[in-house]
């Protein structure tokens, strides 16, 4: 009887939904190690003159999804809808990849290529993990993060940053990777890595994406394999790389992979879909999968004698995997278990290194030596985002200069409109529409940086959840390097639109007034920093934003007095960004004038009976105290608040990420 041997959900269902492996091991063992991986944590293993060798084995490993039925009982659930039904992903799926070759996963699309690579790369919880499915060198693996720390592995998704150039997003990856490597080190091993990946004569080039032009596709993908190769990993998985690529592109892609796993005693297995002539000569054996069972497992040549046996003929436009693929059912028919068996356990008679104790031993677990050094790395992380960061801001051209822009034109468009307000009845009218303007530009000014945020969001899951850093490490360099920023930005627009307009003269109240629109976009970039964690793309986002932003104004005070809004909305108005700074700005320009007159009776001539002072401006809004550093500190909590929500919901997705 099968017994449980894995727990994952299936990458292209929704994560809501539970999945189980089944196996034939007896029981499912539990490990307890953390789920983060130590490629970037530690040290990478010491150079020998040979390089150990790796044979990897899995061994009747199966995959079955079980859709959740969702959140209605089950007494009800039985009426109103059918029970899903589950769904086989693999089936009893057995092989070995050697060293120095290559191992090609081929098959229809849904067959469960993707499925078992992020298998074989750990890309599991340890809880779910049985150690009787996978092997290295015949050693069994104990918890996912094993194969993590040995494995490398490579998405189907190039997930890089587009305005860092092939050599910065390569030293940048060492940095992260390599933490206990000096400097002089990892820039040979970054050289040596460009000249294995033919990106010498592209180091100094963006990387680029679909809106930034960069370097070309297949270069891109050398980028990424490269990425992951910063660590030297003996054994690498890939996930369709050559997806997307022109023909002499994969065919680069597939060389350079078959150059580095001979030169590097390598192990490498991938997924590809009908490769070309010229590719097949460079991978060794083929694992053919047909609705997630094995229908081939070896050589070419192997492949083409079951094809003969057959009674069929290979077309002279077709190779043999191409044909294998119309042929599929008649191979898996003709494919035994027992045949699957023996080529997987008599593949090569070779002598595989044995793996050092401390290699395999404990995965991820934490060294408590290491503990006394967490701060320092912490900190050494921290310089390092500070710098991707900065370079990453500005050539961000649409940031960088429109932020600027935006500061410099909204502040001397509103002071032409709002130039030298009087001091009467109808200039405090429009100081108050001027402070007012001016709160929902800044705090809508920041809507552009959202796309720059998601962008950046996928790199951080990935590189989050292989434990390259940490998230709070991101949070402090993101605000680190935005202060600066932002305060350029709030001063751009400070100075013309408060000594224009001719607000308080006073040195200390323009002062007082450029740390609050400092502080107004501060909140504002950490609002979209907070949102853009929780929307899943650009539109939902801006949507969102827009919604919160015109929820914040509506009850702000300016509008409907606090006195008239409804008491289950009355929560909006303290949490309302709107309301403190512009209770603060009043107070700023009315507070050192409370006993000047800014409006007279008509007939008063002698000036003796003043109608409003500032006072009576003050009290109109409730403002009968000074209560100036008071909203200073609100703002400065929902500064941090923000941060502190988005912190966590990125960690919680860095948690659940598997990349």
């Amino acid at each position: 009887m099968a017994a449980v041997c894995l727990k994952q959900p299936r990458p292209s269902i929704s994560t809501d939904d539970t999945v189980i492996l089944f196996s034939t091991s007896n029981s499912a063992e539990e490990s307890t190690s953390p789920s983060s991986s130590s490629f970037y944590n530690s040290s990478p293993p010491p150079h020998h003159s040979h390089n150990p060798t790796y044979k990897l084995t899995v061994h009747k490993l199966s995959y079955t999804f079980h859709p959740k039925s969702g959140i209605l009982p089950d007494s009800i659930r039985q009426l109103v809808e059918q029970k899903p039904k589950s769904v086989s992903v693999l089936n009893s799926v057995s092989f070995a990849a050697t060293s120095s070759e290559i191992l090609a996963v081929v098959g229809p699309s849904g067959t469960g290529k993707s499925t078992l690579l992020r298998i074989i790369s750990g890309r599991v919880k340890d809880k779910d993990f049985d150690s009787k499915c996978v092997s290295i060198n015949n050693r069994e693996i104990t918890s996912p993060a094993q194969l993590r720390k040995i494995c490398g592995f490579v998405t189907q998704e190039d997930n890089l940053l587009p305005l860092l150039t092939v050599k910065e997003t390569l030293m940048f990856t060492a940095r992260f990777r390599l933490k206990g490597v000096d400097a002089k080190e990892r820039e040979e091993r970054v050289e040596r890595l460009m000249q294995e990946l033919g990106l010498v004569h592209v180091a100094d080039s963006f990387v680029g994406d679909e809106e930034n032009r960069g370097i070309s596709g297949g270069e891109r993908k050398r980028v990424s394999i490269g990425v992951d190769m910063i660590h030297d990993p003996p054994i690498l998985l890939l996930d369709e790389p050559t997806s997307g690529l022109d023909s002499t592109s994969a065919l680069q892609v597939i060389e350079m992979l078959s150059s580095m796993a001979k030169s590097k005693q390598r192990t490498v297995v991938l997924s590809i879909h009908q490769p070309s002539y010229r590719i097949l000569y460079h991978i060794s054996s083929f694992l053919i999968l047909s609705r997630g069972s094995v229908v081939h497992n070896g050589s070419i040549e192997l492949l083409e004698e079951r094809i003969e046996q057959l009674g069929m003929q290979i077309p002279l436009q077709l190779n043999a995997i191409e044909f294998s693929m119309e042929i599929i059912q008649k191979l898996g028919d003709s494919y035994s278990r027992t045949d699957q068996i023996s080529e997987t356990e008599n593949k090569e008679a070779f002598s595989y290194s044995s793996w050092r104790e401390e290699e395999i031993a404990g995965g991820d677990q934490p060294d408590r030596r290491k503990i006394g050094i967490a701060y320092f790395l912490n900190l050494y992380e921290i310089l390092i985002l500070c710098s991707r960061f900065w370079k990453i801001i500005y050539r961000t051209k649409q940031l960088f200069l429109a932020r600027t822009m935006q500061a410099v034109v909204g502040g001397f468009g509103l002071a032409s409109v709002y130039l030298k307000l009087r001091k009467d009845e109808e200039g405090v009218t429009e100081r108050l529409g001027l402070f007012a303007f001016s709160l929902s530009f800044l705090l809508s000014s920041t809507v552009e940086a959202l796309p720059i945020y998601l962008q950046e969001r996928r790199v951080l899951m990935k590189e989050a959840s292989r434990g390259a850093y940490r998230i709070s490490s991101y949070m402090i360099a993101n605000t680190i390097v935005f202060l600066p920023f932002l305060f350029a930005v709030a001063l751009l627009f400070a100075v013309p639109v408060y000594w224009l307009v001719g607000l308080n003269p006073s040195v200390a109240a323009f002062a007082f007034f450029t740390f609050v629109v400092w502080l107004i976009v501060l909140m504002a970039s950490s609002l979209v920093l907070f949102l853009s964690a929780v929307s899943p793309d650009f539109i939902s986002g801006n949507s969102l934003i827009c919604t919160v932003l015109g929820a914040f104004f509506l009850f702000s005070g300016y509008f409907i007095p606090k006195e008239s809004i409804p008491k289950y909305w009355l929560f909006m108005y303290y949490v309302s960004l709107y309301r403190y700074p512009l209770d603060t700005l009043l107070t700023n320009e009315y507070w050192s004038v409370r006993s000047e007159c800014f409006s007279w009776h008509p007939q008063d001539l002698s000036h003796s009976n003043c109608l409003l002072t500032g006072n009576d401006v003050l009290k109109s809004r409730g403002l009968d105290k000074d209560t100036r550093w008071i909203n200073v500190g609100v703002m400065f909590g929902f500064f941090l608040l923000y941060r502190v929500l988005c912190w966590i919901i990125l960690s919680r997705r860095a948690s659940k990420t598997r990349i």
